[in-house]
């Protein structure tokens, strides 16, 4: 087991690509955070003020379930944590994932894809889900950033 993490909740695959290559670039394991009920299209349809997307985002509080777990978090030191951002911010169900491990005294480190939003509020809204963890300032990255790119930002932090 290495002592980095890439966890990445990836709504339409984009993210998903990201943080694959992130892993490489950092040398750190994988995990993808699958929601316990998938995502479908209406779902995600943030133009519906009804999709579960919206209400869940309204809602602060909202902590969709997750149908895994990260074996042996405690063997990690770094956790980089991806998401889409939506409605400027991470989805809750990265303060759900966030939420189900001690993550005292390691480093998380955000970050995002998006269409053109920044990442707005993401730590403001994911400090209280990782009390004791040492929260870096995220980055928003297009899904086809280098393997190069990736590793001179990490190796920034």
């Amino acid at each position: 087991m290495k002592n980095k993490l890439v966890a990445y909740f990836s709504a339409s695959g984009v993210t998903a690509h990201l943080a694959a290559h992130l892993a490489e670039a950092v040398d750190a394991d994988l995990h993808e955070i699958k929601p316990l009920v998938p995502y479908s299209d209406a779902d995600l349809n943030w133009n519906d003020a009804h999709s579960r997307s919206s209400v869940e985002m309204k809602d602060k509080t909202s902590r969709p379930a997750i149908a895994n777990h990260v074996e042996h978090m405690e063997g990690y030191d770094t956790i980089y944590i991806g998401f889409p951002i939506w409605w400027y911010t991470a989805p809750t169900i990265i303060n759900t994932f966030l939420e189900q491990y001690d993550l005292s005294g390691k480093t998380i480190i955000p970050f995002a894809t998006s269409g053109g939003s920044a990442m707005g509020a993401t730590n403001q809204d994911l400090a209280p889900s990782c009390p004791g963890a040492i929260l870096k300032e995220g980055k928003r990255w297009n899904a086809d950033a280098s393997l190069t790119t990736l590793k001179n930002w990490a190796e920034q932090l």
